[in-house]
């Protein structure tokens, strides 16, 4: 007999030994069909191309456990608390950029969908506060000031009890992304006319700003992306106008800094943004 016992690790190798043959014998093609590895790759990868994600190995990563989540296995588990299902939001809308309309919404409609959850029941809706605190963590990463934000939510929050259909909630979410792209356009504007100095002569200043204006033209808009749409008419030419006519008005004025620029440009973009109602 041998002087010591079999350990268990010694037995299960034994076991997975003995078991191998069938495995060998089976196939590999085999078995991940049987198992179901070869459909569930397909879905993950056309999942990728639909989001067409930043960060493609991150997506996967959540993909596959959101599978293990809404397993059988993993059913009668309490579902996360809101800090951590705005956060699983967040990481949705972000997936994809709003122009890529069909993912956005793909991507929108889950983070909905992840924020109406509680306990083991779906609510009719995502309720107005955590609604608006998905928005105001959306505003947080980019160059729009915070009155902006602050604005911009005011015009398109619900109340804190109300359920938000999700509608409304696509408009919210797709709105504050535009105003991040706004600012960052508004931005780049003003780094031509500074010429890395920090300030910009207010003439010209003022200028872009009434171009800008003129460009976003009169009314609201019931699509965000419009406002991009009519700032993109501000081009070259007609901003390279306005600021010709700027100088040759020949009056000296203070100079302006980055922020008042950008609180001055995003203010127009949320004057044109249509409230909630």
């Amino acid at each position: 007999p041998p002087l010591f016992p079999p350990s268990a690790a010694m037995a299960a190798y034994e076991k997975r030994r003995v078991a191998e043959p069938a495995r060998v014998a089976e196939g590999e093609p085999k078995f991940l069909l049987r198992a179901g590895v070869t459909a569930m790759v397909r879905e993950a990868l056309l999942k990728v191309l639909e989001a067409r994600p930043e960060e493609p190995v991150s997506f996967l990563a959540d993909y596959f456990e959101r599978l293990v989540l809404s397993s059988p296995e993993a059913t009668t588990a309490e579902l996360p608390g809101p800090p951590q299902r705005l956060a699983r939001a967040l990481w949705y809308v972000r997936l994809a950029h709003h122009s890529h309309r069909t993912a956005f919404d793909s991507n929108a409609g889950a983070a909905y969908d992840v924020l109406g959850a509680e306990g083991r029941r779906r609510k009719a809706g995502v309720d107005g506060r955590l609604y608006s605190e998905l928005l105001w963590r959306i505003c947080q990463h980019g160059a729009a000031p915070a009155e902006a934000s602050s604005a911009l939510l005011g015009r398109v929050r619900c109340r804190d009890h109300e359920a938000v259909p999700f509608d409304i909630f696509r408009y919210g979410v797709l709105t504050c992304f535009v105003l991040l792209e706004f600012a960052a356009k508004a931005d780049a504007l003003f780094r031509v006319l500074d010429g890395g100095g920090g300030t910009a002569d207010g003439r010209l200043c003022q200028a872009v700003l009434r171009a800008l204006e003129d460009a976003l033209g009169a009314g609201q808009f019931g699509i965000p992306s419009r406002y991009l749409e009519a700032g993109s008419k501000l081009g070259p030419d007609g901003l390279a106008l306005a600021m010709e006519r700027a100088l040759q008005e020949g009056k000296l004025g203070p100079s302006m800094s980055r922020e008042e620029f950008l609180r001055k440009a995003t203010a127009l973009f949320v004057a044109k943004v249509k409230p909630v109602e």
